[in-house]
């Protein structure tokens, strides 16, 4: 029998199990090896190609393919099962690719209906990806009725703990309201069974591991863990070893992040101040389609926006600063298209699933590194085709050359007819 470790006192809430009981003839031996696709390093060997060989639940199956799924991607063909049968999972793939439902499905199959307590916690780093993953947790358990809660900032505290006192099986939050929610007892823990970190990277930087540790420390010792990203830095690796057991490891190489059907182009812009007219001449591409713009800081998303109305272009905004019920306005009006260009920070690079975006413009190149991939996978998710434009002055060429390196990828200057590949 393996070795499984314990959680370290400082994360754990109470002792330890050893572990789901299943046999693990699926699990590898040694650290993760290379799949046949060459894509995924798993410590997985079951590769599962169909929803109907899972096992899951009829009105689950009856969800997922009413939501539109017809055949698993290769994040949900890995990662499903050994979710499904209670083992703690590390599961890495690229912006796009059903990570979201990969967690959803697994949650749906694994909870008691009948029972009305909370038994699944999410935790997301905004409240747009905790609202979006409560969408999608409610279409796929459409036909089992069930009940999901967004709890997040910006939203009435009392409507809040009114429906969390009534029961819901799975809550999906920001860290820093349900946590509030638990102290209140209005978030009830002793029945939740599994624990999902959803943009693992950005919650266990320094901004969020302190209020993950709080909720943590208030659930269950022996609940499952199940961690997802689209990066995984070594960092993040180790401090998962506090709070996880033994688990199962689903890891993509980081040289193949950069998403197949995206095209990247960079745009040479000696001074800062020459991009707004680039900008400007771009703008009959962008609104062909659904753009998104971003900026590194707040004040520049508001900058940009009032410049682009005084020239008359139609553009929307959305940042951090906005009120939660302007920002769900903007959000709204971009999903169902009436708005067609939104210039945006960071808050929006993570998760945010627009289903017609297919150009994504960095004004700036991104501070973090790690955050290219989830700009430019707002563009061709799933596998749908995709144009990133990257501006680049003369102080960004060292940036632009460390991302093409972190990501073993090629950016190409922009062709003149970039309206044409979009």
């Amino acid at each position: 029998m393996s070795y499984t470790p314990e959680r370290s006192d400082e994360w754990s809430g109470g002792d330890s199990k050893n572990g789901p009981s299943e046999k693990e003839e699926h699990r590898s031996e040694g650290p993760p090896g290379m799949d046949v696709d060459g894509i995924i390093e798993s410590t997985w060997e079951e590769v599962v190609d169909n929803f109907d060989d899972m096992n899951l639940k009829e009105e689950l199956l009856r969800g997922i393919y009413a939501y539109g799924f017809e055949k698993p991607s290769a994040i949900q063909q890995r990662a499903i099962v050994p979710c499904v049968k209670g083992y703690d999972v590390i599961a890495q793939a690229q912006s796009g690719t059903g990570k979201t439902a990969t967690f959803s499905i697994s949650i749906l199959q694994k909870i008691d209906m009948s029972v009305r307590e909370c038994q699944a916690l999410i935790l997301a780093p905004t409240r747009e990806l905790a609202q979006q993953i409560q969408k999608v947790v409610i279409a796929l358990g459409d036909f089992m009725s069930a009940q999901c809660h967004a709890c997040i900032g910006g939203t009435n505290v009392r409507e809040d703990m009114r429906k969390l006192e009534q029961g819901v099986h799975v809550v999906v939050g920001t860290p820093g309201r349900v946590y509030d929610m638990i102290v209140r007892r209005s978030l009830r823990t002793s029945h939740i069974k599994l624990f999902v970190l959803d943009e693992a990277d950005e919650m266990l930087s320094r901004g969020f591991k302190d209020q993950i540790r709080d909720v943590f420390q208030t659930v269950p010792a022996d609940i499952q863990v199940i961690l997802l990203s689209a990066t995984m830095p070594q960092d993040v690796l180790e401090v998962t070893s506090h709070f996880m057991r033994d688990p199962v490891k689903i890891l993509v190489k980081r040289e193949e992040l950069t998403l197949e059907g995206i095209k990247q182009f960079f745009v040479f812009v000696e001074r800062e101040d020459w991009k707004f007219d680039t900008l400007c001449d771009l703008y009959d591409t962008l609104s062909i389609t659904q753009a998104v713009i971003f900026c590194n800081t707040r004040r520049k998303v508001d900058w940009l926006t009032e410049s682009m109305h005084r020239k008359d272009f139609t553009v929307s905004a959305m940042h951090g600063d906005m009120e939660q019920r302007e920002r769900d306005v903007i959000m709204r009006q971009f999903r169902t298209g009436s708005s067609r260009v939104l210039i945006t920070t960071d808050l929006l690079a993570r998760g945010i699933d627009v289903q017609q975006v297919s150009l994504v413009i960095n004004y700036d190149l991104p501070s973090n590194r790690e955050n290219y991939i989830h700009r430019i996978g707002r563009g061709g998710r799933f596998g749908r085709k995709g144009v990133a434009i990257n501006f680049v002055t003369e102080d960004d060429k060292r940036t632009l050359k460390d991302i093409e390196q972190f990501y073993n990828t090629r950016i190409e200057e922009m062709p003149m007819n970039v309206a044409d590949l979009i």
